[in-house]
């Protein structure tokens, strides 16, 4: 086992981050309110902010009722300090708008700025102190505006349109419902898709969705809240079923007419898996001259992916440029990127090589070298600087627990570090890719804001904000983080522990294990607080020991880190998990009589499943949303994961949780939002009526009204709930 510091690269010393200077006496205790998001006084406790964005080069900050200019006036070995100009007021622009914090800058070389109300969207020049455009808004949903035709696509009752900068409204469908979709995400939102529409670089053409769900099974949701209940149903594909159909149209500006690509038509249904033909098209880019369309392809069983290119004008399949086969599954999840200084080549990413890296490719699919390699991850590309021709990207490369920014020469492939190399950043570009702000937050920094200037050999960093600890007044837990070895007994697994404030090694103390466990997720980062949940402040103030591990499964630790689960999600992700109880009871401050678990989604799996397959460890486990049987969860997740029930029937009957119904011991209680439309209630119903048939005794709770996840002040209750049921049963 080892623990480890905020110098994350040395990963050797324990740190303990309790406050010290007043006394505990001198100080506040915590309630829900103060700490969960749905609290009256949560938004008094977070990191002070700053809301920013970019006009060209020039930093801008954002704020409820006013925009302008904002520069650092203090160096990197100062505190930070901040000059503001106003350049606009809300008053000035017109009564009807009331938050210039989405205020954007579209234009590098002109003193617009975009805002937009219910009703209208507006470039008002804050030079001439006037409206110079304006376009209707009303009624607009998935709206995407572009900045070189100033058109904007968007849905409007299940419709597509068109608005063009004349303020012309154009429909491009006619046969749009709750069927056949528009202009919106599709696949249930995998493989990176967020949106349904995507302008080509001149704004001239519009790509588009076009989602055919006709054949897919309606789950039965009910809104209880009418005089008269009413059906209100989900289109829900599950695992094993047939799934919808998609297409991708091109709409044009200039000829008013759509074509569709001529994509292959693959089979919908269940028991198709093993054919190559594709069904999911995802990562739509376009050419840097608006003449092509590539996207990624995806066979249903999701192990054969190809770039293919497409003639934008006529929808003709123009190439296959490349294509990537795994005996267990390839997730396409980022679109190509051309070079802006080379409009022949571009960049994509895969974790082909084990772990996520970018590769340089030219308009023929020639690969012309791998830019990026290592046993780390490309997280997120954030754009080109084009005078020094580097490409600026988050990644892991410093340590697996963190996010840094790092410049990556095209030519050399040599990286720079562009920031202190502790802690978890996020960075923004400006225009040119030659400043960019830096918010960022280490285990003891809730938050900071850097200003970052890379035209230098050495970036000139000057502080925009220093955050103070908004908890300073309260009682703080201890904080900790370590690794310990995973079941295979070689691979680090990285945990966060939190002690009561007033922690006494010669006492004995109940311990609560907060699992997620699933992909493209994590619990433990270089963050404030170790990326500690606010909950278990909570819980640590009433005397609680927490434990969060990352098991195998889990992201950002390589393909076969996460490839691990595969056909069989849960196993894996149990074992190493026990092995953070293992850790947990050789620990003799640790009661190992008074161990319980909780987790929501695939942490709710987990949950019942280390109750079920361990039922003499844990005595107490709250489960929320959670799965029971991966054939009743969406074709997209559960089929790569799982592959089909037809395919894996081993794997489904070992995962599922049904037959372990029998096995419950502790105190159970399984918690659902009423209409869950990612994880239905037919999961929790189903194991509740085995556990029935089994005469085992689960508690159970619904939140009518809510889906997977409470919202508002009703995640208040949730939390006073799952608290209490550890308090009750536990303690």
């Amino acid at each position: 086992m080892k623990t480890m510091t905020k110098q994350l690269p040395a990963l050797l010393v324990l740190l303990s981050l309790p406050y010290l200077p007043m006394s505990a006496q001198e100080k506040k205790l915590f309630t829900l309110e103060d700490l969960n998001f749905g609290g009256k006084n949560f938004h008094n406790l977070q990191p002070e902010n700053l809301w920013l964005t970019w006009w060209g080069d020039q930093l801008m900050y954002q704020d409820a009722e006013e925009g302008g200019t904002i520069e650092s006036t203090k160096d990197k070995n100062a505190a930070a300090g901040t000059k503001k100009t106003k350049l606009f007021t809300l008053k000035e622009v017109g009564s009807d708008f009331h938050s210039a914090f989405s205020a954007a800058y579209p234009y590098a070389d002109q003193p617009l700025v975009l805002l937009k109300n219910s009703k209208l969207r507006v470039l008002y020049d804050w030079q001439q102190k006037k409206t110079i455009w304006q376009q209707s808004c009303e009624g607009e949903t998935n709206s995407d505006w572009n900045k070189q035709s100033r058109a904007v696509a968007y849905v409007k009752d299940s419709q597509l349109y068109i608005r063009q900068a004349d303020d012309k409204e154009v429909q491009l469908t006619k046969d749009g419902s709750r069927e056949i979709v528009y202009g919106q995400s599709v696949h249930r939102n995998e493989f990176g898709i967020r949106k349904g529409t995507f302008w080509s670089t001149d704004g001239q053409r519009l790509a588009f969705y076009r989602m055919d769900q006709t054949m897919v099974s309606d789950y039965p949701q009910v809104d209880i809240f009418p005089r008269v209940a009413s059906y209100e149903p989900d289109k829900y594909p599950m695992a094993g079923e047939s799934s919808h159909i998609v297409t991708v149209g091109v709409y044009d500006l200039a000829t008013g007419k759509t074509v569709y690509l001529k994509t292959p038509v693959g089979a919908v249904s269940g028991d198709s898996t093993a054919c190559s033909t594709p069904v999911y098209f995802t990562n739509i880019a376009w050419s840097p001259d608006a003449k092509t369309i590539y996207m990624f392809e995806l066979n249903r069983d999701q192990n054969d992916c190809r770039l293919v290119s497409y003639d934008a004008l006529t929808g003709e399949r123009m190439a296959e440029l490349y294509r990537e086969t795994s005996e267990k599954y390839v997730e396409p999840l980022h679109p190509i990127q051309f070079l802006p200084w080379n409009e022949n080549l571009f960049i994509m990413q895969s974790q082909r090589d084990g772990y996520n890296h970018l590769y340089i490719y030219n308009k023929e699919g020639k690969l012309i070298k791998q830019l990026t390699s290592g046993p780390w991850v490309v997280q997120e590309v954030l754009g080109f600087n084009k005078k020094q021709r580097s490409i600026l990207i988050t990644s892991n490369e410093a340590n697996p627990i963190q996010h840094n920014t790092w410049a990556v020469d095209v030519k050399t492939g040599r990286r720079t570090l562009l920031d202190n190399g502790r802690g978890s950043h996020h960075a923004m570009l400006s225009e040119s890719g030659q400043l960019f702000y830096d918010k960022y937050t280490e285990p003891d920094v809730p938050r900071n804001i850097d200003l970052a200037d890379i035209r230098h050999t050495t970036p000139k960093v000057s502080h925009l904000l220093i955050a103070a600890d908004p908890w300073k007044d309260y009682v703080q837990p201890i904080f900790e983080c370590g690794t310990i070895k995973a079941a295979d007994g070689a691979t680090n697994l990285y945990y966060r522990m939190v002690k009561p404030h007033d922690f006494d090694a010669g006492k004995k103390y109940p311990a609560v294990v907060y699992v997620y466990g699933g992909p493209h997720a994590h619990n433990v980062e270089a963050a404030w607080h170790w990326y500690s949940r606010s909950w278990e402040t909570y819980m640590a103030q009433k005397g609680y020991i927490l434990f969060i591990l990352d098991n195998r499964g889990s992201e950002s630790r390589g393909r076969d880190f996460e490839q691990t689960t595969f056909r069989q999600l849960g196993q894996v992700e149990m074992q190493d998990q026990i092995k953070g109880v293992e850790y947990l009871k050789s620990l003799p401050y640790v009661d190992a009589n008074r161990l319980g678990v909780h987790g929501w989604s695939f942490g709710g799996f987990m949950t019942i499943s280390l109750m079920t397959n361990y039922p003499d460890v844990f005595k107490v486990g709250v489960a929320g949303g959670p799965v029971i049987d991966w054939k009743w969860y969406e074709v997209m997740y559960g089929e790569r994961y799982m592959d089909t029930p037809q395919q894996n029937p081993e794997g489904y009957a070992k995962t599922s949780l049904i037959d372990k119904a029998k096995n419950l011991k502790g105190r159970l209680q399984i918690i659902t939002g009423y209409n869950d439309n990612t994880v239905v209630p037919q999961h929790c119903l189903s194991f509740l009526d085995a556990c029935i048939k089994a005469g085992t005794q689960p508690d159970f709770f619904a939140y009518p009204g809510e889906e997977h996840n409470m919202r508002g002040h009703a995640s208040v209750h949730l939390h006073e709930r799952i608290t209490q049921y550890f308090e009750d049963y536990l303690k």
